[in-house]
Order: C-alpha cells, then structure tokens, then sequence
C-alpha cells in the first residue's frame, strides 16, 4: 500500500511503500491458501478401488477363457496374492472347477466367482 503525505505541513511530498506487517500477513495469507490447494485430494472411497479391481480380476478370467476356447489350446490364469496382480498364460483348456476370489477393503467385501458348468464369471457384493 503506498500512501503520500506532506511532511510537515509544508516540505517535499514522500512515497512510503508496505509495512513489514503488511508484508508478512499477505505472506501468510499466500502460505495458508498453498497449503489448501496443494494439499487438497478429491474424494477418493476405498469401495471404488475394491470396485474397480473386482472387475478387472474377472475381466482377466474372461481373457483367460475366451483365448483358451479362440485358440484352441491350453491357457492359464495365475493369481499372485503376494505381488497383487494377476497373469493369464497357458495350460487350461477353457473349461472350469468353478470358485470364487473373496476381496475386501474396510468393511466391505466383494466376490468374483467362476462357474463350474459354463465357466461364467461373475461379480457380486458379500454381505
């Protein structure tokens, strides 16, 4: 804030810049609204991701059996639980035992189960 005023009554016109106050309380301002926006995270639930890793597990069981029946030939899904991920590779035939995977985040749970007869995949919430 700049601010004019005589000296005096009658002496040459001075310019003052900002206070060392003023200066310090934008700073703070400036720091707090940085804080806020670069520590904002949107809204983000723990049953999307459950959600969305159900679906990709049983979209990778289908991969694994329609490339099987497509090919002709023996395909494999392997399930890494230490390393959380999955890899479909050979030796099945496209045909099925039938079971289900349990996943759960929190208090909520969810299955993706394979059907022993048609080898149909499924998702589905637990209660």
């Amino acid at each position: 804030m700049t601010s004019r005023y005589r000296a005096s009554g009658s002496g040459p016109e001075r310019c003052h810049g900002f206070t060392l106050i003023e200066v310090i309380v934008t700073l703070a301002i400036l720091g707090f609204a940085l804080v806020l926006v670069a520590g904002y995270k949107p809204p983000w639930s723990s049953g999307l991701g459950l959600k969305g890793t159900a679906f990709e597990l049983a979209s990778g069981l289908r991969l694994a059996r329609s490339e099987a029946i497509a090919s002709n030939r023996p395909v494999t899904f392997d399930l890494d639980m230490t390393g959380h991920r999955y890899r479909v590779g050979t030796g099945a035939d496209g045909s099925s035992t039938g079971g289900r995977i349990a996943l759960a985040a929190g208090n909520r749970r969810m299955a993706v189960g394979v059907d022993w007869l048609t080898g149909r995949v499924s998702v589905a919430d637990i209660r």
